[in-house]
């Protein structure tokens, strides 16, 4: 997958990594690119600057019908969705004791985000026989995210969807990639530290906290080459292979890791 030429929705694009795809696809020579966030004047924002070949659209990715009619319109504009980049992703930095609400909404934006995406665009990417689906599932699908529950178990099922979608799907022309950085400069990360929060403090000690650019270039590099898994930070790679050689050692340490945050 080159993006020259092609169209993409990034689905949070108003800021963070998703902004920092959209440029960076524009910038590669997309025909297209749909900026879609919650915040539409944020999203509108980012398109602006990037000149006739992207738009922005507001979007509640929870919101199935909100999600076809965000397909419908980068259709009716371009034509035809080449890459579907479902970014969008929330926090909640608590555990168990999340209140309902809120698991429910990090299923609905961590996960069934993904699914809608997928049923509005996977029928003509299949009549074309081609088409990319890419999911920012985060490291936190491959290891864990200290301190935050529902991001953990969303993420994790975020990355059995895409696992799920390459298998069923690969054969047919769909490609599928699972985005998993760990530490980026954003504001999800940022006010984390600033509130002192474990999780925050763990991600910033497991390896380097890059910027959503650098997280936009190793998402070019795994697109062209195809990959499922596209790791900006190398280190989770070596994390995941520790994980499964011995899981009780390697929960031992994110429980001294964890420790360690928390005693500053």
């Amino acid at each position: 997958m080159r993006l020259a030429g092609r169209v993409a929705v990034v689905t949070g694009g108003a800021g963070g990594i998703g902004a920092a795809l959209a440029r960076r696809f524009v910038a590669e020579g997309a025909e297209g690119v749909v900026v879609a966030d919650l915040d539409g004047a944020a999203a509108d924002a980012v398109a602006g600057p990037l000149g006739e070949r992207a738009i922005a659209v507001e979007v509640d990715v929870a919101d199935e019908d909100r999600v076809q009619a965000l397909v419908a319109t980068a259709e009716a504009r371009y034509g035809r969705i080449d890459l579907f980049c479902a970014n969008a992703g929330i926090t909640v930095g608590t555990g168990i004791e999340a209140s309902g609400a809120e698991w429910a909404r990090a299923w609905a934006v961590n996960v069934l985000s993904h699914v809608y995406a997928a049923r509005a665009v996977l029928p003509a990417m299949l009549a074309r026989g081609e088409g990319y689906l890419l999911h920012t599932c985060s490291a936190a699908g491959l290891l864990t995210a200290v301190g935050d529950a529902p991001y953990t178990v969303t993420k994790h099922a975020a990355l059995g969807l895409a696992e799920w979608l390459a298998i069923t799907y690969g054969d047919r022309g769909i490609r599928v990639s699972a985005l998993c950085p760990q530490g980026v400069r954003t504001p999800m990360l940022d006010d984390g530290l600033a509130a002192g929060h474990v999780g925050a403090l763990v991600t910033a000690a497991s390896g380097a906290v890059l910027s959503p650019d650098e997280v936009a270039e190793a998402v070019i590099d795994g697109l062209a080459a195809e990959r499922f898994l596209i790791l900006p930070h190398p280190e989770v790679a070596a994390y995941t292979r520790r994980k499964a050689a011995d899981p009780d050692a390697w929960l031992a340490a994110m429980r001294g890791l964890a420790a360690r945050a928390e005693g500053g």
